[in-house]
């Protein structure tokens, strides 16, 4: 039962200020692994279980000053998802460091357009929508677990799933005792087929949660990936290289087929926005309206009108500024740059709430880490930068974007860039925070103002640490700095495809193929969805493209758990997926049990210098693959049996 709005202290000056204290390590552990291997761990989960703790050990906790805490630190911690446009700019040549107030402001402006995005799809994606939200279920469940009527039922299942979740990764990415997954290849002629599934609980337990339609879809996206769009390309491609097959598929699925992949987002994303167009209609109406405020519930009033308002005007006017101020020394002060602050402008505004909620809607279906942020940003900076070239066709743009090897044009596209990755990052994780507002009875319109809080703190905290990283690191791309020890620099992977990318359109040397080719499956996808409702049954168009963009592993083990589910409800109807079911907790356990010790191998890494500090195994890889496959299977049978025993 969810507590009423009233049920104690709910935003509260010590909250917002364990909240910025738990921002700083989050923020400085996610953009240095961002950095090094281009991924990034939820923070929700973990600031939730933080805040739990020390609230809990201050006394006169209460279930909703906890998930104020969550809420305002999970919104700082996503937003060093600008790691991935941002230090392109020194990829490019353009910037030799990262300068406060311009990477602050573009971060803290990005951030909270993506807050204000969020609150008319809160009532289209939260509140009116059956979207799953794994990671906001999995919050609200640890939320209620602590809370004084607390069931002690559910909280050994959460913490049973927590603990297995939590040795399992120890084993695994710890230890090195257990391999992370597996995979197997084989030949036919010259084209090179591979499966691959991962052994990680924590997507085991967000396919249970996601259920059977978004599994299958995800699995079709890996077979049209993996089984069609692969073979095809090592058959007709030259291995030039001479790279091993496996290798040789895995360099083509990376750099071809992700685009396919990126191309059935983008489309499907489009078709997204535009079914969701009267929901986001009326909660936009709804949001802006002073007399829906006074008359509503109060776990359903937003932020006032006039303060929805009044803050989108100082971001437009913040935005305006920084791109004139960046534009101002290099191109002349005509036209031409009234334009390009125009571009940049509409970009953040119309595009930006296209990105926010294609990220939003994703991370619905399968929650804030697997979602592929990187695709939408792929797709942003193909926009932003074919709308440059249709400007520059009619000699709107300013001269020194054609100049120069349209270097200024290049980088100020991933200016912009950083303030959409910013935008959609945040709406990616802030509707899994509003999920579990709505589930423990928070206020929508507090947890707005801890978002904004979290995104403010969040943008103070990543300029110093970007310098901090090039300046001990450097990045593999960048200009050498005295010092920088090649060897240990930073791979920017995510940077250095966004640079190459806007580098090859603006250039004109862009392979539009697999793009126009996922953007054609996208539509046909569109089409067999609509048919197949007819029959009461669905195909999310954007879920295929997630399997298609995504890693195999990962979108294979959200298959494998969201047919365990399936398979429980059909055996065991009382356990289908709900808020307090058994399944629900032991699931949600798995996404805490894994979040909690990722963020604390992560912290072992970033002390050390190195990702295996820990490793102790000898084993062949074999024998790691097999420990893996045993100990994940055993735990499956293991959570059949016990959902199967007590159901609900």
């Amino acid at each position: 039962m969810s507590p009423s709005p009233d049920a104690g202290r709910e935003l509260s000056w010590r909250g917002m200020i364990l909240g910025a204290l738990i921002t700083l390590v989050f923020t400085a552990s996610n953009v240095y692994l961002g950095l090094k291997i281009g991924l990034t761990f939820a923070s929700s989960i973990p600031a939730t279980v933080i805040s739990m703790v020390v609230l809990r050990a201050l006394g006169r906790s209460t279930i909703l000053e906890n998930n104020m805490v969550q809420t305002q630190a999970s919104a700082a911690g996503t937003l060093s998802c600008v790691f991935a446009a941002v230090p392109a700019l020194l990829l490019v040549g353009y910037w030799q460091s990262f300068p406060f107030w311009q990477t602050m402001l573009i971060s803290a402006a990005g951030g909270m357009t993506g807050v204000l995005f969020t609150i008319p799809l809160r009532r289209a994606l939260v509140t009116q929508s059956a979207l799953p939200y794994p990671e906001g279920v999995a919050c609200a469940e640890i939320l209620r677990a602590s809370s004084p009527e607390g069931d002690a039922r559910s909280v050994r299942a959460l913490a049973t799933g927590g603990i297995l979740a939590a040795l399992m990764t120890f084993c695994s990415s710890g230890l090195r005792l257990f391999s992370d997954g597996f995979g197997a290849s084989f030949s036919l002629g010259s084209a090179v087929f591979r499966f691959q599934s991962g052994y990680s609980l924590a997507l085991l337990g967000t396919g249970y949660l996601v259920g059977i339609g978004g599994g299958i879809a995800m699995l079709l996206g890996v077979v049209v990936g993996w089984g069609a769009a692969v073979p095809w390309l090592t058959a007709i491609t030259p291995n030039s290289a001479h790279l091993a097959p496996t290798a040789f598929a895995t360099s083509l699925w990376l750099h071809k087929v992700r685009f396919l992949g990126a191309g059935t987002i983008a489309v499907a994303a489009i078709w997204t926005l535009f079914t969701l167009l009267g929901p986001v209609a009326r909660g936009l109406k709804e949001a802006l309206s002073v007399t829906h405020r006074a008359s509503g519930s109060p776990l359903d009033q937003d932020l006032p009108p006039r303060v929805i308002l009044g803050l989108g005007v100082l971001l437009a006017a913040i935005l305006t500024v920084l791109f004139v101020v960046f534009l101002w020394p290099v191109v002349p002060h005509d036209s031409g740059l009234i334009v390009a602050v125009v571009l940049g402008i509409a970009a953040c505004s119309l595009l930006g709430f296209l990105v926010a909620s294609a990220c939003g809607y994703m991370a619905g279906i399968i929650g804030s880490s697997s979602s592929p942020i990187s695709g939408i940003s792929i797709i942003a900076i193909i926009l932003i930068c074919t709308a440059m070239l249709g400007l520059e066709s009619f000699h709107l743009l300013p001269e020194a974007f054609s100049a120069d090897q349209q270097r200024i044009a290049i980088a100020f596209s991933l200016f912009v860039l950083t303030a959409l990755t910013a935008s959609a990052a945040i709406s990616n994780d802030n509707l899994q925070d509003l999920k579990t507002g709505q589930l423990v009875g928070a206020s929508p319109w507090k947890q707005e103002v801890a978002l904004l809080i979290g995104c403010l703190v969040g943008a103070v905290v990543i300029p110093p640490i970007l310098n901090i990283l090039y300046q001990a690191y450097g990045f593999v791309g960048a200009l050498p700095h005295p010092g920088m020890d090649p060897a240990r620099a930073l791979a920017a992977p995510q940077p250095a495809l966004m640079a190459a990318i806007a580098q090859g359109i603006l250039l004109h040397q862009l392979d539009w193929e697999m793009i126009l080719i996922g953007a054609g499956l996208g539509v046909i996808l569109i089409v067999a969805d609509r048919l197949l409702r007819f029959r009461q049954l669905a195909l999310p168009p954007l879920a295929v493209g997630m399997g298609i963009y995504l890693p195999a592993d990962v979108s294979v083990t959200i298959a494998i758990g969201s047919a365990v589910g399936w398979i429980l409800t059909r055996r065991y109807p009382a356990s289908a997926p709900k808020e307090d079911s058994t399944g629900t907790m032991i699931a949600s356990g798995f996404i805490v049990g894994e979040s909690l010790m990722g963020v604390a191998l992560a912290a072992i890494s970033g002390f050390s210098g190195h990702t295996d500090a820990l490793a102790i195994s000898m084993l062949p890889e074999s024998v790691t693959t097999l420990l893996g496959a045993l100990a994940f299977l055993g735990i499956i049978g293991w959570f059949i049996r016990r959902v199967g025993q007590n159901p609900t």
